[in-house]
């Protein structure tokens, strides 16, 4: 099986990197001989602004511009999307939410005819969160941040589209500040990823 792991961070050397390399070493290491493929949305330098194509394309009146179809082949080919992201603001980074914005388009995620039936089309698809927090867990919970976040991504992105969050994970710093046990949760996940 085929997992793609998304990040959206500018440096090479982040904590992000770091647990995408982690969890792609424990999903090379899972049963069964399975692969990845890391999208670099930075190092990609995918451009996230929504334009006059994107608009055409999801009131169904244009094909997917050449960035947008050849995301739609990469994700087409693979079994789980997972997505390693900081978080900015108490959200995803803009480069990452673009992408979404940008590829998980109408007629390929959903469709919208219009009708007001949605017709789920990433019911195969099976979807990894994980986010990096800057403040402890409490100030998630004494806000209801992570709450709020899992409404928005998680139902209001990948519910919409019918995809299966499987993992949503919250990394908030730990007290000795070496993230070490950030590294082994997301090796442990990668091995899990196909795990029956």
């Amino acid at each position: 099986m085929h997992a793609i792991i998304v990040t959206s961070h500018p440096k090479p050397g982040s904590l992000t990197h770091a647990i995408a390399a982690r969890m792609a070493e424990g999903i090379a290491s899972s049963p069964g001989g399975h692969s990845h493929e890391f999208v670099d949305l930075a190092a990609e330098a995918f451009d996230p602004r929504f334009t006059q194509d994107d608009i055409a394309l999801m009131l169904g009146q244009a094909e997917p511009t050449t960035d947008v179809a050849a995301e739609h082949a990469r994700l087409d080919g693979a079994d789980a999307l997972i997505i390693i992201y900081p978080i900015y603001w108490w959200s995803m980074p803009a480069q990452l939410k673009g992408w979404i914005d940008r590829v998980f388009t109408n007629g390929w995620a959903y469709s919208d005819n219009g009708d007001g039936k949605i017709i789920k089309k990433l019911g195969h698809l099976k979807v990894h969160l994980i986010a990096i927090a800057g403040a402890d867990m409490r100030t998630y919970a004494r806000h209801g941040y992570f709450g709020a976040m899992r409404t928005q991504i998680d139902h209001g992105i990948f519910g919409y589209c019918g995809a299966h969050v499987l993992t949503s994970e919250l990394m908030t710093p730990d007290h000795s500040n070496d993230f070490a046990n950030h590294l082994d949760t997301a090796y442990r996940l990668g091995r899990k990823i196909f795990s029956a």
